[in-house]
């Protein structure tokens, strides 16, 4: 800011700050509700989630901050200031549309679904599910019509997510994965080659697998002074850049799992870290939506964590921790976290190229039950019968089918699309660093992460909420986002693993 910036824009930024702050206690608690709390704090806790939301809706759609923005429309502002003002004037206006009163109910309802869906998911049992559901999906419609009466709730959810991308454009990058995914599957199902899939048989005891987490992210730049390493039912991560948590879990059948999931959150974790300190509290310190922040995630895990020089660095610490697995090769070893498994029930278990099939097959779900084509009581069947026409199996229990994803329990409709969205924009991202920085590859056999690290943080991490989604990949990268540098990477990826 400077010597002329308006009275009203320091205003302004109180105002947000305000609301930043409020936001940040709320992630703070759900954080401990997945990871720490009592089971039966849920009562208590969806009252504080209920009143937190409250508070940061009342100051979102406070009279005085949109006098303020009103003000600042008119003003002479520096790029970023008015990148500042669009932000948090996008907010405001789908905000003040929607009561206070429904705001907490769906916040309440959550919590509670929360709670449900893990009641649920351990007893294999949708009914107990469905009602929180059901309660969900109407909340959020009525949620919908109040932002835009008129239009398509689904893709009015959806810009919760990635508002600056339109639903259009995320549905035509599915249809190419689907279109591209599918008989590339085909093709490795009536391949000859033979994986080394049995590379990690064994059994992993979870805190030298916890052990072993740690020292990857030591290797890979996690700034421990700002964040932690918990287990969770469902991984995640969350906060701001001064305390940017993750979590994973552990299946002692597979350490692979853990592995994945740890760097696919250290790629969250290290984008919050990278959006810079002194813009805390406003737009310029907050990621840039959803899509990008998966393909933070989705670069470090894919591109980082399955690739071959990764291994050939990583290996002999697995092999250190964990004796019975033998002595495999890294081509062994590229192979098994590598393999496509179509016969996979579980989307945070599945390969690269299958896992864009969960995603199509979780998005028309939830499309159609907001657009009310679609009941609740129909979701089990139609989830089996999606799998089985994508995929090829069927799910035996709801536990390994449509329970298996706690996003619909926080009432998160819209989300998943982000996901597909991520891993292209993660093929484009990396495929520009590697034509950027000289050999990254050996970097990355070496351990040596600061020059990827550094690219990320100044082409996408740096600039927060400054650029629109397309500007900023454009910026990055060249090109708009699209999904041909994924079906490039994965038909060169895939043809080379199986001698396709």
């Amino acid at each position: 800011m400077s010597d002329t910036t308006p009275a009203a824009y320091h205003d302004l930024l109180d105002r947000v700050g305000r609301i930043t702050n409020v936001s940040n206690a709320a992630g703070l608690l759900s954080w401990d509700q997945q990871v720490m709390m009592p089971d039966e704090g849920t009562p208590a806790r969806s009252r504080q989630l209920s009143a937190l939301s409250a508070v940061e809706h009342d100051l979102l759609v406070d009279d005085e901050l949109g006098h303020l923005l009103d003000e600042l429309e008119a003003a002479d502002l520096a790029d970023d200031e008015r990148a500042v003002v669009r932000e948090v004037r996008r907010e405001q206006e789908r905000a003040v549309r929607v009561p206070t009163d429904l705001v907490e109910r769906i916040s309440a309802a959550s919590s509670e679904a929360l709670t449900a869906w893990r009641e649920a998911t351990d007893a294999d049992d949708f009914e107990t599910f469905a009602p929180h559901l059901r309660e969900l999906i109407d909340l959020k419609r009525r949620y919908a019509e109040h932002i835009a009466p008129d239009r398509d709730p689904y893709a009015v959810l959806f810009e919760e997510y990635e508002p600056c991308l339109s639903l259009d454009h995320a549905e035509s990058v599915l249809t190419t994965l689907r279109e591209a995914v599918v008989p590339l599957v085909d093709d490795i199902r009536g391949a000859d080659a033979d994986l080394a899939t049995d590379t990690f048989d064994g059994t992993f005891p979870s805190d030298q697998q916890e052990s072993l987490m740690r020292d990857v992210l030591d290797d890979l730049g996690y700034r421990w002074e700002r964040g932690r390493l918990d287990a969770a039912p469902h991984p995640f991560s969350t906060g701001t850049t001064y305390d940017a948590r993750i979590t994973t879990r552990y299946d002692e059948t597979d350490p692979v799992d853990a592995l994945l999931s740890t760097v696919h959150e250290f790629g969250h974790a290290t984008y919050t870290l990278g959006l810079p300190d002194e813009a805390y509290g406003t737009p310029l310190g907050e990621a840039r939506d959803l899509s990008i922040h998966e393909s933070q995630s989705r670069l470090w895990e894919n591109h980082v964590g399955r690739s071959r020089a990764f291994w050939e660095r990583f290996l002999p610490r697995v092999v250190e921790a964990f004796p019975g697995v033998g002595d495999p090769s890294v081509r062994e070893a590229y192979e098994a976290v590598n393999a496509v498994d179509p016969t996979n029930l579980i989307r945070v278990e599945a390969d690269e190229l299958t896992y864009h099939l969960h995603i199509v097959l979780r998005f028309e779900i939830e499309r159609d039950l907001i657009r009310g084509d679609l009941d609740v009581a129909e979701v089990p069947a139609v989830w089996n019968d999606k799998m089985d026409s994508y995929l090829g199996v069927r799910p035996e229990t709801d536990a390994e089918g449509c329970l298996q994803d706690i996003h619909w329990s926080h009432g998160n409709f819209g989300y998943f699309p982000t996901y597909s969205l991520g891993s292209v924009i993660a093929a484009q991202l990396f495929d520009a660093a590697d034509r950027d920085l000289d050999g990254l590859d050996d970097a990355i056999r070496a351990g040596e992460f600061a020059s990827l690290h550094d690219w990320l943080t100044d082409r996408i991490h740096r600039h927060g909420k400054r650029f629109e989604t397309n500007e900023l990949v454009a910026r990055a990268t060249g090109d708009d986002v699209s999904a041909d540098a994924f079906v490039d990477y994965a038909t060169e990826k895939y043809g080379s693993l199986y001698d396709l």
